[in-house]
């Protein structure tokens, strides 16, 4: 790394950029600064820990019955090339700049503090709402159970979509809360966690996979590939972007198909860019960060395909539910027992998942608090356990309450277009750093720059505009209270106005 100090781009405005010296420096500062402790293998458990959820469950099944049929597996492999392109940049990035805030910290460095103001603003919504839309889908799979087992929790304290009048989804809320003191003890006690749990997780997959490999009739793998027919998409803000602005329909099946299902089964890959938010808690960032993201979205692709190729060898894809595929199709086969499994492998992988979401969303705030966007006093860690733990403490019991008392799964698509504007903004980060810093030390580069970045830019511009016009609404509207907190509170705090002048 260049031995001298870069001072600030645009350093009276709101493009003033923060170095990467000054970044890295900043995790030294006494109270400030969190242990390094995490190992490639942590990150790459943090990484499968996040992205197996119920997603590998579900959208095999939607997407195989509505778009694809079985050539969903090559949506699956699509999907992940979309994701590997998002990958790399962030790999070239958490390497350079080993500092919590994952696409906040690499804006900051590259393109200036409005734009990284923005991003963490973006991540902390991301965060938060997946969080909770998690906690709530486990409280869900919990309660299934219980039911099983003749538990019954009273309809008041099983949340506002089961109550009628006053709900309270108590089990979501008991598991945010878990799950922070999980999270002020440690990060290192998180990994170990993470680890047992993502153990258990991949074992209910695999079991599937291996199990409903002999139980594969060949015969519904015909059609692979079924004829095209024109998609039944909805109508007003219901409607896909690219649809409203261009007319464009888009068609189920046949080879688009594939590239419509792509779009569908993209959302069970999110998650991985979490895994970059712990840079500055890796032993190795330089090595391991790499190893981290990009060794778990490979392992996440693998798995993802061989569910998609077992699920429609054993049912024929017009017969797949599509609320719980795997399952169906296994009581479909004479194998019911297999259903209660599937949903405890659910319900035990959605632990993980909400876990290190709320992680990556203390990270996020913890670096923008740092920073003076927000106020410092969230950016102090525990004396004893070097954790964020006031930032914790705070993001964790206002999430528990909104899981508690929020039925807010239709805000879940904001989550997709949060990750998506993220993945956008690192790999243009990417192309910036490479021509104001060439003479960064680079562990990790991301290959064929710009058109890696360039790519990744237009395949997550792509899935954005398939997304709802009313999520880009509500989207809109995050961000323009973004701009307003900014202007009141952040651009005049920043630890960046100290040395220069507004």
């Amino acid at each position: 790394m260049s031995t001298h100090e870069p001072k600030s781009r645009s350093a009276g405005g709101v493009f003033r950029t923060k170095s990467i010296e000054q970044s890295i420096q900043d995790t030294e500062e006494p109270d400030h600064a969190l242990t390094r402790s995490l190992s490639a293998l942590d990150l790459m458990v943090f990484g499968v820990g996040v992205i197996i959820g119920t997603g590998i469950f579900v959208l095999t099944g939607a997407a195989a019955k509505d778009q694809a049929g079985p050539a969903t597996a090559l949506a699956f492999v699509a999907a992940g090339i979309v994701c590997a392109l998002a990958a790399l940049c962030y790999a070239e990035f958490a390497s350079t700049v080993p500092v919590a805030g994952s696409a906040y910290t690499f804006s900051y460095a590259s393109i200036g503090e409005l734009p990284a103001w923005i991003i963490g603003w973006d991540l902390v919504l991301e965060f938060a709402l997946g969080t909770a839309v998690v906690a709530v889908g486990w409280s869900g799979y919990v309660r299934s159970l219980m039911d099983n087992a003749g538990w019954h929790l009273p309809d008041t304290l099983a949340g506002p979509s089961v109550a009628e009048g006053f709900g309270f989804d108590l089990l979501a809320f008991l598991l945010v809360l878990v799950l922070t003191g999980i999270l002020v003890l440690g990060t290192k006690l998180s990994a170990r966690f993470t680890a047992i749990v993502v153990a258990i997780k991949v074992t209910v997959v695999l079991m599937v996979i291996i199990a409903g490999a002999f139980l594969i009739d060949s015969k519904n793998y015909d059609p692979f590939l079924p004829p095209s027919r024109p998609s039944t998409g909805g109508s007003g803000l219901d409607a896909p972007l690219v649809q409203i602005m261009f007319g464009y329909e888009p068609t189920d099946f046949g080879v688009q198909g594939i590239f419509t299902a792509a779009a569908v089964v993209f959302f069970a890959f999110i998650g991985f860019d979490v895994v970059a938010t712990t840079a500055e808690e890796t032993r190795n960032p330089q090595r391991d960060m790499p190893r981290g993201i990009l060794g778990s979205l490979a392992i996440c692709t693998v798995l993802y395909v061989a569910v998609t190729i077992v699920v429609t060898g054993m049912q024929k894809y017009t017969q797949l539910s599509v609320d719980a595929p795997l399952a169906d199709a296994f009581k479909a086969v004479g194998y019911p027992w297999f259903a209660g499994a599937i949903s405890l492998g659910a319900a035990v992988g959605l632990t993980t998942v909400c876990m290190i979401l709320l992680l990556g969303q203390t990270r996020v705030f913890f670096a923008m608090s740092r920073d003076g966007l927000l106020p410092r006093f969230f950016s102090k860690t525990h004396p004893q356990f070097a954790t964020p733990y006031r930032s914790t403490i705070l993001l964790g019991v206002i999430i528990a309450i909104i899981a508690g008392f929020t039925s807010i799964e239709e805000l879940a698509e904001l989550v997709n277009i949060g990750t998506l504007f993220a993945f956008v903004v690192v790999a243009i980060g990417v192309i910036v750093l490479r021509r104001t810093r060439p003479d960064l030390h680079r562990a990790f580069r991301t290959p064929w720059v710009p058109v890696v970045p360039i790519l990744s830019v237009a395949a997550s511009l792509w899935l954005m505009l398939n997304l709802p016009a009313e999520t880009w609404v509500r989207f809109g509207g995050w961000m323009i209270l973004g701009f307003i907190v900014y202007f009141l509170y952040g651009r005049a705090h920043s630890r960046m106005s100290s040395t220069t002048k507004l």
